[in-house]
């Protein structure tokens, strides 16, 4: 291995060359699936690549560049601009009118292009100048120009799973040419499952931790290193939570906060809350949340829900991280363990239906107000009684709010 080599990443200098050597992402290219057929025959489609950092969409875009036949052009989003773009396109017809080659252009990171830049690739696909593969590790739907998307094939890729990641990390051991295999290393079996968790399903994390954990450990006599559970937790020192909080996951774990305590789950909502605090997560929006929650999944069923979630969020405010984590735990506690009543939400919902519908129904005389004579001459206000009919009369009998037992208005009205 020559020396410019040797001073890239163990993550970089491993990046597998082909099919044969990618590990993950059976779905998608294990023996007979569609996108190995694909990439086998030369014939792959413009395809979004969707998944979590670190689960081989950059990869097998460059393992597609050595197979095709076409002009591949790799671009990094955060590094092209328009006029860039358009000179690549315009590149791209010549290369086709001249030559008969289609051009295969690799955007990584397309989601960091916004819907004007994302725009220009579109004639150049429809006429099937270039083939686009761009990868996202954000939810397409967001992310990516609805045009584009549907002219594009989406591959959902996973976080690699434990058997994957150790047969990353055990080819890296061995590889000699791009590897460690010049090294008499032994790993004990805890040590290999520390690097697989630390990984949270990304391939570079544990292949950089590896190649760390070898520097500082020390060889014995024989020169044979013997990387055990210490050493590759010093080597790790502290793992950084993934947590994005713009990103995808951000929704996706506030949405299982939400459904713990509707779920009156106190510890699932406690954990969840806890990963959000640790990823960085603006108390202020936890807090907001909570608000939410107490009046849509709670509601009536114990009214004194709203004033412990508005009083974390007050006393956020005041006290301010990292104590005000025991206010949100109270409250987080008390939301899951309260019992839920839906029906203000639901009776609004239904409201709004109507409102919708009818708004065009005046208001009832006897309800109106009558701050001038005239409008008293004109009936209004006229013959209003504490109990009586309050809708339009289009809309007499209408029933939103269904009280419940466990209603404390129920209760009180009973």
């Amino acid at each position: 291995m020559d020396k410019s080599n040797q001073e890239k990443p163990l993550a970089d200098r491993m990046r597998p060359s082909c099919l044969d050597d990618f590990f993950g992402q059976e779905h998608l290219v294990g023996e007979g699936k569609v996108l190995r057929l694909l990439i086998e025959q030369d014939a792959v489609p413009s395809m979004i690549f969707w998944g979590p950092p670190g689960s081989g969409k950059t990869t097998l875009a460059r393992i597609i560049a050595c197979k095709t036949r076409a002009n591949f052009i790799f671009c990094q989003a955060t590094e092209v601009g328009v006029a860039e773009i358009k000179k690549i396109m315009n590149k791209a017809r010549l290369e086709k009118k001249a030559y008969g080659r289609k051009t295969l252009i690799f955007i990584d990171e397309i989601h960091r292009f916004n819907k004007a830049q994302q725009a220009i690739f579109l004639p150049f696909v429809e006429e099937g100048l270039i083939t686009l593969i761009a990868t996202t590790t954000e939810n397409p739907s967001f992310e990516i120009i609805s045009p584009l998307l549907s002219r594009c094939q989406l591959f959902i890729f996973e976080s690699l799973k434990e058997e994957g990641l150790k047969k990353i990390i055990k080819r890296a051991l061995i590889n000699k040419e791009k590897g460690l295999g010049r090294f008499k290393i032994k790993i004990k079996p805890r040590a290999l499952d520390l690097l697989v968790n630390f990984s949270a399903g990304d391939a570079r994390a544990p292949l950089n931790a590896l190649e760390t954990t070898l520097k500082i450990a020390s060889a014995d006599k024989d020169g044979c290193y013997h990387l055990d559970e210490k050493v590759v937790l010093e080597a790790l020192q502290h793992k950084a939570p993934i947590y994005d909080k713009k990103g995808e996951e951000h929704y996706n774990i506030i949405s299982a906060f939400i459904k713990s305590m509707r779920g009156s789950d106190p510890d699932a909502a406690l954990y969840w809350l806890a990963r959000m605090l640790e990823g960085g997560e603006n108390p202020r929006f936890i807090a907001r949340r909570m608000v939410i929650f107490a009046s849509e999944d709670i509601g009536n069923a114990d009214p004194r829900a709203l004033e412990i979630a508005d009083a974390v969020a007050q006393a956020i405010e005041f006290v301010g991280l990292p104590e005000a984590k025991i206010n949100l735990a109270q409250g987080v506690t008390y939301l899951s363990c309260a019992p839920k009543s839906k029906a203000s939400y639901e009776a609004l919902l239904k409201a709004e239906e109507d409102a919708k519908r009818t708004s065009d129904l005046s208001v009832p005389l006897h309800l109106r107000n009558a701050p001038t004579k005239l409008m008293k001459e004109m009936g209004y206000g006229k013959d209003y009684k504490k109990i009586q009919e309050y809708l339009p009369k289009k809309l007499v009998g209408r029933k939103y709010y269904k009280r419940e037992e466990r209603d404390i208005s129920t209760q009180l009205t009973s």
